[in-house]
């Protein structure tokens, strides 16, 4: 009875263990994110005026997650679709919005972009 419950713990971790690396391997931002770090702008983008604080602060931390290549291209994509899907978005003001953040990001938000040269 011990061996097993032994056997059992051992495989309870061991699907642990993948589950994480799976973790690891998949990407971490999705477009979910995107919308929930950068909902703070809209208004700005559509309208202009001064820049919330909170917009700031998602742009950086989207910037932050967007850690591997797959994760920069998943955000450009979202990006993309969300520039040329949501009415009344000025282009001009959502392509120099990461560097009135300070963020520097190395394309231009733009529905034309090719994400998949994103690095």
């Amino acid at each position: 009875m011990a061996k097993v419950a032994s056997l059992a713990v051992m495989i309870c971790i061991a699907a642990m263990v993948m589950a994480m690396f799976a973790a690891h391997v998949e990407a971490y931002v999705t477009c979910g994110t995107v919308a929930t770090d950068l909902s703070p702008c809209l208004d700005y983008v559509r309208m202009g005026g001064a820049i919330p604080v909170m917009c700031c602060n998602g742009i950086r931390s989207l910037f932050s997650a967007a850690s591997s290549t797959q994760d920069r291209q998943t955000v450009c994509n979202c990006l993309k679709s969300a520039a040329g899907a949501i009415n009344g978005v000025n282009l001009n003001l959502a392509a120099a919005l990461p560097a009135k953040c300070g963020v520097n990001i190395p394309y231009k938000i733009s529905p034309s972009i090719d994400c998949s040269k994103v690095q």
